[in-house]
């Protein structure tokens, strides 16, 4: 089953492919900014973060090696999906997820990458907010052929949400939190998010089955 969504032809238009996004981080980076105009967004200590993302997205563009089982999901998809991603640059989860959900894509032939700025589409993230917050990244898998929902995905793999809403409840410093988000995501060498994306394409392509019937 499908549902509406609120990204149009025209959101789609002016989405970034995932190599632009890279290529824009990167190049904004070197002008001592994000890809977020707000001045919150482009501090000295947001700025490091945003080095260590471009360090960590290259990382792991060369490391990530995809379970057989989800390759062969991915390859069976048998429509065009466009799995659009609201991102920033700043953003450690974005480093951390986005690369794989991009090899993860390019394992089959009808899934593509789309990434839309969260602080410029704000019409969408707050379609998709996560506790009532605009976490990222936050993936919507369309049908290419009418913009149909057929799921959505994020802002990080479940465990590491339960252990993050943890974290926050016993009221640690924000270095602390971030500390053990990356730590996770090192030890777990992106296995829950490839457990979670076996079990979301296999659903995602019954919802769109079933939109056809």
């Amino acid at each position: 089953m499908t549902t509406q969504t609120v990204i149009t032809p025209a959101h789609l238009v002016g989405a970034y492919t995932y190599e632009a996004f890279i290529a824009l981080s990167e190049e904004l980076y070197a002008q001592n900014r994000t890809t977020s105009d707000a001045d919150s967004y482009n501090t000295e200590q947001i700025l490091q973060y945003t080095r260590l993302n471009l360090q960590r997205i290259s990382r792991l563009e060369r490391t990530t090696t995809l379970n057989p089982e989800l390759v062969e999901a991915a390859s069976g998809v048998q429509e065009r999906w466009i799995w659009m991603v609201l991102a920033e640059s700043w953003c450690g989860d974005v480093a951390q997820n986005l690369p794989v959900i991009k090899q993860i894509a390019d394992s089959g032939q009808d899934i593509s990458v789309r990434v839309l700025l969260r602080d410029k589409n704000p019409d969408i993230m707050d379609a998709y907010l996560t506790n009532g917050g605009r976490s990222i990244p936050k993936l919507i898998c369309l049908r290419a052929s009418d913009l149909s929902e057929l799921g959505n995905w994020g802002p990080r793999p479940e465990v590491l949400q339960g252990l993050m809403l943890e974290w926050k409840a016993q009221n640690l410093p924000f270095e602390e939190v971030a500390e053990k988000i990356h730590g996770w995501y090192a030890k777990d060498h992106s296995q829950q998010l490839q457990t979670e994306f076996l079990q979301l394409i296999k659903q995602w392509q019954k919802a769109g089955q079933t939109a056809v019937l």
